[in-house]
């Protein structure tokens, strides 16, 4: 495997992006993989590497890159979790799309992203940030996927319960049956939503599991669930993107 670290030029400055892909058999379709609240650590590089293995260009963009910061720190310690809402609450859609701009922009110009179809992830908070992106390129971003996302549903105009309808991309989203941050309310409005969508849609309920079940080091994870968020995954992208 190919591992680097790169600054992607943004309209607000440097965006340090981890970017992984096979050494070999390039160039492979980029995927952006959108981080969640806790913001960038090993636990989520690895995640990335093992995406990367199935033969993808993967992009781990820091979106807290306006903030200066890159990593947080120790989240039972109280100060960081009170700072980590702070970085979450400070983010929007609309920041996050330029710097979603700026990922496929970077990919365009390395010789070892594939230039076809490219997907997108996002877990937690980035959810919405993955399938907004799938609505902002329509024409290049083919699969996307949001695990255990939040505000799917919102009564804003970027609602993902809204954008879905904007492109044609296969849209993927998994969620947890114990989730105080994506009740199962707003799991079923984003179900009905999405029951007119003409692009192929899979809105998925992991039984017995709560929020944040597939990051390892948290203590939600469950193994059974995480792996089949994978097969989810690697299948997702391997139906659009090859």
């Amino acid at each position: 495997m190919i591992e680097q670290t790169h600054e992607v030029p943004t309209g607000d400055g440097p965006m340090t992006t981890f970017v992984v892909h096979p050494e070999r058999n390039g160039p492979h379709p980029a995927i952006l993989f959108f981080m969640d609240a806790p913001a960038i650590r090993e636990e989520l590089r690895d995640m990335a590497r093992r995406l990367a293995t199935s033969g993808y260009y993967v992009m781990l963009p820091n979106l807290y890159h306006r903030a200066g910061v890159m990593e947080i720190g120790d989240m039972a310690d109280e100060a960081v979790r009170t700072k980590m809402g702070e970085l979450m609450y400070g983010l929007t859609i609309p920041m996050v799309m330029t710097d979603a701009d700026a990922l496929l922009a970077f990919a365009a110009k390395d010789p070892a992203a594939a230039k076809g179809p490219a997907g997108c992830l996002g877990y937690c908070m980035s959810g919405q940030f993955s399938i907004n992106a799938a609505a902002r390129h329509p024409g290049r971003i083919a699969a996307a996927a949001s695990i255990y996302g939040t505000y799917l549903v919102t009564d804003k105009a970027d609602s993902p319960h809204v954008v879905a309808h904007r492109t044609q991309a296969e849209l993927y989203f998994a969620c947890a049956e114990t989730d105080r941050w994506a009740p199962l309310e707003m799991v079923r409005d984003l179900a009905a939503s999405l029951e007119s969508r003409e692009a192929p849609t899979e809105l998925e309920l992991y039984p017995g599991v709560a929020h944040g079940f597939a990051f390892p080091q948290r203590g939600a994870y469950d193994k059974a669930a995480a792996e089949r968020h994978w097969e989810r995954l690697i299948t997702l992208f391997g139906r659009n993107l090859s």
